[in-house]
C-alpha cells in the first residue's frame, strides 16, 4: 500500500522534475531568442542610423527645397506665372515683377535695385525669350546674396559666437542646433546663459544644454550679463573649451539700455578673450517680413554684427526677405533656419538657396 502511494508520489515528482526542466530549457532558448532579436535590432539600429547620417549629408538640398517651398509659392511660381503671361519682354512685365517682388518683403529699394539691373541686361543682351529674363534673374539675386564671409568662422580654436536678437526670434533654439553641430564635429562646446532678464531664458537654454549634452555656465535671474559672460569666459578657458556660445539680453524697448548693456559685454569679451575668434550673429524672425530689417539696422547702430541667421524661413510664403536684410545692412547670412530638425539650421549657401528658390537642382 505504502509502495504503491510512493511509487505513485515519485512518478509525479519525475514528472514535474521533467517538466521543470523542459520549461527551463524553454526559458533558455527563449531567452537566446530574445538576445539575439536584440542583438539584430541593434545591428539594423546602427546600419539605419548610419543610412540616415549618409542621407543627411545628401538631403541638405531636399530639405532647403521643402524649407522654402512657402517662399517658392509667394514668389517663383507667381514670376513663372508672370513669365508665361507676357509673350514679349516690355515694361509692363517689369511693373508686375516689381509688384511681387515687394510684396514678398524683398524691400522697395531692393527691388528697384533688381528690376533696374534686369531690365539694364534685358535690353543690352536684347532678350525676348521669357525664359532667359528668369535666368538673368536668378543671376541677379544669387549676386546680391553671395558673400566672401559668408561662413561661419570658429577657427582657429578657441572661438566665442555671441548671439543677439530680440525675445521670440529663436535665439535659444539657434544656440542649442549651434551647440549640437558643433559637438558632433567634435568640439568642446559651453554655452553661457546671457540672457538674464527674460522670464525662463535661462531654463529654457538649460534645457539645450543637456540634450545636447554640454556644459553651461548660468547666474540666478535678473543678474548682470556681464557677469555670466566673465564667468563663461573663465570656464571657457579652464575647461579649454573650442566653442563658447553666449546667449545675450535682446531688450528693445530701449535703444540706451540695448546699447549700455551689449557694450559692456563686448568689452568683457575683448578684455578677457582677446585672442578668440569671435562672430557677433543677430538672430531674426523670417516670418517678421520689414520688421526684421528694422530690428537688424537697431542692432548693426549697437553691434558690429558679423553675421544674420535667419529663423522660421520654412513658416513664411514671403522669404524674400533675406535679399532685404543682406542688400540694406551688407551683412552676410550665414544660416538659415528651414525647419524644426536639427539639420534644418543650415550653413547659407547663396547658390544653393536661388536654385531651391526657383525649385531647381542642386548643380
Amino acid at each position: 500500500m505504502f509502495k504503491k502511494i510512493f511509487d505513485k508520489f515519485k512518478k509525479k515528482e519525475n514528472e514535474e522534475l521533467k517538466n521543470s526542466e523542459e520549461l527551463e530549457q524553454e526559458k533558455t532558448v527563449e531567452q537566446e531568442e530574445i538576445v539575439e532579436r536584440v542583438d539584430e535590432e541593434e545591428k539594423e539600429y546602427e546600419l539605419n542610423e548610419k543610412k540616415e547620417e549618409n542621407s543627411n549629408k545628401f538631403s541638405l538640398f531636399s530639405r532647403l527645397k521643402e524649407g522654402l517651398s512657402k517662399t517658392k509659392k509667394g514668389i517663383t511660381d507667381r514670376v513663372d506665372n508672370l513669365l508665361k503671361i507676357y509673350v514679349k519682354v516690355d515694361e509692363e512685365l517689369f511693373e508686375e515683377l516689381e509688384e511681387i517682388l515687394i510684396t514678398s518683403d524683398v524691400g522697395v529699394n531692393t527691388t528697384m535695385k533688381i528690376v533696374d539691373e534686369l531690365r539694364d541686361r534685358v535690353k543690352s543682351k536684347k532678350i525676348t525669350e521669357s525664359f532667359k529674363v528668369k535666368e538673368e534673374l536668378k543671376d541677379i539675386l544669387t549676386n546680391i546674396l553671395i558673400d566672401e564671409e559668408s561662413k561661419l568662422n570658429i577657427e582657429p580654436s578657441p572661438a566665442i559666437i555671441l548671439v543677439v536678437g530680440v525675445n521670440g526670434v529663436g535665439k535659444t533654439t539657434t544656440i542649442g542646433k549651434m551647440a549640437n553641430r558643433f559637438k558632433k564635429e567634435g568640439k568642446n562646446v559651453l554655452l553661457a546663459a546671457g540672457d538674464t532678464f527674460r522670464a525662463a531664458a535661462i531654463d529654457q537654454l538649460e534645457v539645450w544644454a543637456n540634450r545636447v549634452g554640454v556644459d553651461i555656465v548660468k547666474h540666478s535671474e535678473g543678474s548682470d550679463p556681464g557677469a555670466v559672460i566673465f564667468d563663461a569666459i573663465k570656464a571657457a578657458k579652464s575647461r579649454k573649451a573650442d566653442v563658447l556660445i553666449c546667449d545675450t539680453a535682446g531688450r528693445l524697448h530701449n535703444k540706451k539700455n540695448l546699447m549700455n548693456e551689449l557694450g559692456k559685454v563686448f568689452k568683457i569679451v575683448n578684455k578677457e578673450y582677446p585672442d578668440a575668434t569671435k562672430e557677433i550673429l543677430l538672430v531674426v524672425d523670417a516670418t517678421t517680413g520689414q520688421n526684421a530689417v528694422s530690428q537688424a539696422k537697431v542692432f548693426k547702430e549697437v553691434a558690429n554684427i558679423t553675421g544674420i541667421v535667419l529663423t522660421k524661413l520654412d513658416g513664411t510664403a514671403k522669404g524674400g526677405i533675406v535679399l532685404a536684410v543682406k542688400s540694406e545692412l551688407d551683412v552676410p547670412v550665414k544660416l538659415i533656419g528651414v525647419g524644426e530638425r536639427m539639420e534644418d539650421l543650415q550653413d547659407f549657401n547663396a547658390k544653393d538657396f536661388v536654385n531651391a528658390l526657383f525649385g531647381d537642382e542642386n548643380e
